[in-house]
């Protein structure tokens, strides 16, 4: 172990760059939110349940090789952990109902990093699990929202709906409950067992920033629910005449799905709570279990006690600032000007991208690679210069094949004076 440690680290590193991409991981998570321009069905699906965890699928799948690596696994954990913090806040100032949940999404999976990061892998499937149901619920909820309304997408530009679609206010109420990670919803099992590993392994500061998180993600799903479901309505008159529930081809999986949401935490009860973990036996084949961890019970419970006061504390604020006429949250936003605009723009990263990776990739392209490289040297030199040296090469040829009698015996001279002339000297 200890001579295929250095290649081991770099293996898994190079591995972990792939799965950034793949779910969506600082610095390549840009491209989950923008993806959310598709159609809500197939956020869903992919970016909820299947496509994006294919990462964290990955790295647990090849736990074998990460174990090798301390630093790896820890370098895993610590862009985990940045992830889920840097996400949470993003989502706090999105507007757009499925934006919220797509850097809700980032920030989950970066949860699912922060546990394999700490060796938790059965714990980083376990919240895999849970966050497809409840995640999928949630986006096939707001995709719900979004036919009653007839394509509107602003939160603020909701209210009151909890009247008008008494099914999707329900179920999606579950899949926020379970989002938060609040008591009894399969989201407070599995984000709780990533919290404890991260905190038993002696990962004191990975632990409060998902600690915080938490927090956030609490808030700014309330946040959402309060503004769409609560509160009075900011349709017209017309609009709100028009917001009907959604028929049962829609209805029917939502309540699938949330019974799944609210259930699903059985796979993982812990044993604190009398539970047998059946999820990470059933791994135990192919994941390790956890070695060298220190806790007890009592401090289990404790930390599990104050994740879930802190999430109902900011469920609570996020439902008190939001289902009014909203004047706090403004009075706060511009008092906070300057970090609500940078949240708000999220952090101008995708402005810095477009500076300084793509216009100059865009610019060496046009300019350099298809002006320089291929139109003068691909296209003009080797494409039409072999053509035009051919073409010249016959003309040479033909202008001496031209069936004037003399001219032929005029070279056949000069080639045999120059023969004899080579000859002599």
């Amino acid at each position: 172990a200890a001579y295929f440690s250095p290649l081991a680290t770099l293996i898994c590193l190079l591995l972990f760059v792939g799965a950034c991409g793949k779910s969506a991981q600082i610095p390549l998570y840009v491209w989950l939110p923008d993806a959310m321009a598709g159609p809500t069905a197939v956020s869903a699906l992919i970016h909820a349940a299947t496509m994006v965890t294919a990462g964290v699928y990955m790295v647990v799948r090849l736990n074998f090789i990460f174990v090798l690596s301390p630093t790896a696994l820890y370098v895993v954990a610590v862009v985990g952990a940045a992830t889920a913090l840097f996400a949470a806040t993003m989502g706090i100032t999105a507007k757009d109902i499925k934006k919220v949940l797509a850097y809700s999404t980032v920030s989950q999976l970066g949860y699912m990093f922060l546990a394999c990061g700490v060796g938790a892998f059965s714990s980083a499937i376990f919240h895999l699990v849970t966050h497809a149901f409840f995640k999928a619920l949630l986006f096939l909820a707001a995709g719900s929202v979004i036919h009653a309304l007839h394509g509107e997408q602003n939160i603020f530009k909701m209210g009151g709906l909890k009247r008008k679609i008494p099914i999707t206010y329900w179920t999606f109420l579950i899949g926020s409950l379970a989002l938060a990670g609040l008591i009894p919803t399969s989201g407070f099992f599995s984000k709780d067992a990533i919290l404890w590993h991260a905190f038993a392994s002696g990962h004191h500061g990975l632990w409060f920033i998902g600690f915080v998180s938490a927090g956030m993600t609490s808030f700014y799903t309330f946040r959402l629910v309060a503004a769409t479901f609560f509160g009075n309505s900011n349709l017209s008159d017309d609009q709100w005449k028009r917001v009907h529930e959604s028929p049962p081809s829609m209805t029917i999986p939502l309540i699938v799905l949330a019974v799944l949401a609210l259930f699903g935490g059985v796979l993982g009860v812990p044993e604190v709570m009398g539970g047998h973990e059946k999820l990470t036996h059933w791994l135990s084949g192919v994941v390790p279990h956890i070695v060298g961890e220190h806790g007890s019970h009592a401090t289990e419970i404790i930390l599990m006690a104050g994740t879930t006061l802190l999430a109902v504390i900011s469920a609570v604020i996020a439902l008190s600032l939001y289902s009014g006429n909203k004047v706090y949250p403004a009075r706060f936003a511009n008092r906070m000007r300057r970090v609500y605009k940078l949240l708000y723009n999220r952090y101008y990263i995708d402005e810095i991208y477009q500076a300084c990776i793509v216009n100059p990739l865009i610019f060496l392209s046009r300019k350099f690679l298809w002006k320089g490289v291929d139109e003068v040297a691909v296209d003009g030199l080797m494409v039409h210069g072999t053509a035009r040296c051919v073409a010249l090469w016959s003309q040479l040829v033909s202008a001496a094949q031209n069936g004037i009698l003399q001219r032929y015996l005029l070279f056949f001279l000069a080639g045999a004076t120059l023969l004899v002339a080579y000859m002599l000297f």
